[in-house]
């Protein structure tokens, strides 16, 4: 059975920084790419990022690209979400998942194993 545990959320002030957090099981973690996605109140999730298995491909959403950075660790089964300059609109609920392959077959949560944890939430006021 898969399950992910997200967090490192909180509240933080615009132009602060956050670290996300995300600790899989049940999967052979190294085999698949892991993405990022947020869902704010009333809003569809969305897809923020991406990395292919070994780290070799990263994806961003426009709205993140140069703000976010994501990283894995195989060997800990954890994938990462480094957030910089923060934004009042980057506030939302994020959650990971494992990608149905090992490559970024784009941001859409079609692409991507329905097995979501909790979230963790992220505030950020102006």
């Amino acid at each position: 059975q898969v399950q992910v545990v997200e967090s490192g959320g909180g509240l933080v002030q615009a132009g602060g920084s956050l670290r996300l957090s995300c600790t899989a099981s049940g999967l052979t973690f190294s085999a698949y790419a892991m993405g990022w996605f947020r869902q704010a109140p009333g809003k569809e999730r969305e897809g923020v990022s991406c990395i292919t298995n070994w780290s070799r491909r990263r994806l961003y959403a426009d709205s993140v690209e140069g703000r976010f950075t994501i990283s894995r660790d195989n060997a800990k089964n954890t994938l990462y979400l480094q957030m910089n300059s923060l934004k009042p609109e980057d506030t939302a609920m994020y959650y990971c998942a494992a990608a149905r392959t090992p490559a970024c077959a784009g941001l859409d949560v079609s692409g991507y194993q329905p097995h979501w944890g909790q979230g963790t939430q992220v505030t950020v006021s102006s």
